[in-house]
């Protein structure tokens, strides 16, 4: 009889163990992730974690108040993944949920709120028939933002930004001149007048405005406010927009400085599907803005016949 209890404690440990090292296992494969960008999804454990705590106060809240995105739809999107904690910004400090594997976790109650603030925000200033710029040049936000700016005919810059592509905007508009002619040429038959070199040339310069320039090609004057992805990337855009006093509306991941960014929206900027459903969000309350401009001005008309 103390055999058999002997071998089962003997089963017991070697379970123990074996459950131990498995757990070793996925701590140690949680660790290797990337400095660089985070990647797009960290260990079980700490997603689980997050979500559990974070869906929970978020069904509480939801219970109160309705918002433009629900916290699962944060976490399915993956913006609560912020960066290596060594590469962190101590200003995000208040936004910033909990730490888990040398990676930081937003607070998506917090972001919850602040969308919603940015998109009414974007909706004010259509409302108001103000041009917002959207402007995300990290390859991962390139065709979102470009597809999204479109889709609610608001001007992009999505290739690079130029420097003074506001605080110099008179300049910016003679280089868009200089391609809408290039354009014009094309069309009247006057390039195909010239030498072949020559005709090459102009052909490569109008490539290349149109790269750069062509989403603003219809910005007539300066934006009213401007919606940046990746403020750390795009730290030009928004000097400028400072210093000019143009509102900004950006996503801020916790390696970015959400200092001088009127509207903040505590967010993973990396991640394919958290700009996505940032950018849309924030655009269908831009076309609510805009709906309501136009049903104001039906009113209007109306009244004055």
């Amino acid at each position: 009889m103390e055999a058999e209890t002997a071998d089962a404690r003997d089963e017991d440990v070697e379970d123990e163990d074996a459950e131990d090292e498995t757990a070793s296992q996925e701590s140690a494969e949680a660790d290797q992730t990337s400095g660089d960008e985070p990647p797009a999804a960290e260990s079980d454990a700490a997603e689980d974690a997050a979500a559990e705590d974070q869906t929970e106060a978020g069904t509480e809240e939801d219970e109160e108040t309705s918002h433009r995105v629900t916290v699962e739809e944060l976490l399915k999107a993956g913006a609560h993944f912020g960066h290596l904690t060594s590469r962190w910004n101590p200003r995000m400090e208040k936004y910033i949920f909990m730490e888990r594997n040398n990676i930081h976790i937003i607070d998506l109650m917090q972001t919850q709120v602040l969308l919603d603030e940015a998109a009414d925000a974007a909706r004010r200033f259509a409302n108001r028939g103000k041009k917002i710029l959207f402007a995300g040049t990290k390859t991962q936000a390139q065709d979102i933002i470009r597809e999204h700016a479109e889709e609610c005919g608001m001007p992009h810059m999505v290739d690079r930004w130029l420097g003074g592509t506001m605080t110099n905007f008179q300049t910016i508009r003679k280089s868009i001149r200089r391609m809408e002619e290039i354009e014009r040429m094309d069309r009247d038959g006057t390039l195909d007048k010239l030498k072949k070199k020559e005709k090459l040339m102009r052909l490569r310069e109008h490539e290349k405005l149109e790269d750069t320039l062509g989403g603003i090609r219809d910005m007539a004057n300066l934006p009213g406010a401007i919606y940046i992805v990746d403020v750390q990337r795009e730290d030009i855009a928004v000097s400028e927009a400072n210093n000019l006093g143009i509102p900004i509306i950006a996503m801020v991941d916790t390696n970015g400085n959400p200092k001088n960014i009127d509207h903040p929206i505590p967010v993973n900027d990396d991640a394919l599907s958290s700009i996505e459903l940032v950018t849309s969000t924030l655009t269908d309350a831009v076309k609510e803005g805009l709906q309501e401009r136009k049903m104001e001005k039906e009113a209007k008309k109306k009244a004055a016949q």
